[in-house]
């Protein structure tokens, strides 16, 4: 266990790694149900990003314990915490799985923007860097999001 503590860095963690889980589930809802001209594309895309949130999610969670907390890990409580929303089982067409994303990435570069803070209020610089990282890809990927809408 750690020697550190961050409580408000840890909460922080908890919410992200909530909007994290739900995500994960959303994207692959969209992999599984998108149709329409650029099915491939975002078939591919879709994929890529659940297999990079995946990536992730563990990321957070380890960050978690070692900051001496631990990770919040059922349905019940990524819902709870979580301020993304899920994404019903149907059929969804590029337009509306790419303005979904660049809500939710929108909102994580939101979030992002908080933990950092909190982060270096707290005196984490490990976690700086995590969410630093991070919101880098999701302010990459909304600007790429927004390139292929307009």
């Amino acid at each position: 266990m750690a020697t550190v503590s961050y409580p408000e860095t840890a909460r922080f963690l908890n919410e992200y790694l909530a909007d994290l889980s739900v995500l994960y589930q959303k994207l692959r809802s969209f992999h599984w149900n998108v149709e329409g001209p650029v099915f491939f594309t975002l078939h591919a895309k879709t994929e890529e990003y659940y297999d990079e949130v995946a990536e992730e999610i563990d990321e957070v969670a380890e960050r978690i314990l070692m900051i001496g907390s631990r990770p919040v890990s059922t349905l019940k409580e990524y819902l709870e915490r979580a301020s993304l929303k899920e994404a019903p089982a149907k059929a969804y067409r590029a337009e509306e799985i790419v303005g979904h994303l660049v809500q939710d990435f929108s909102t994580l570069v939101e979030a992002l923007h908080r933990g950092i803070a909190v982060a270096e209020k707290e005196g984490d610089p490990g976690t700086v860097d995590l969410l630093t990282g991070s919101l880098q890809r999701y302010e990459k990927e909304l600007w790429m999001l927004k390139s292929f809408s307009a």
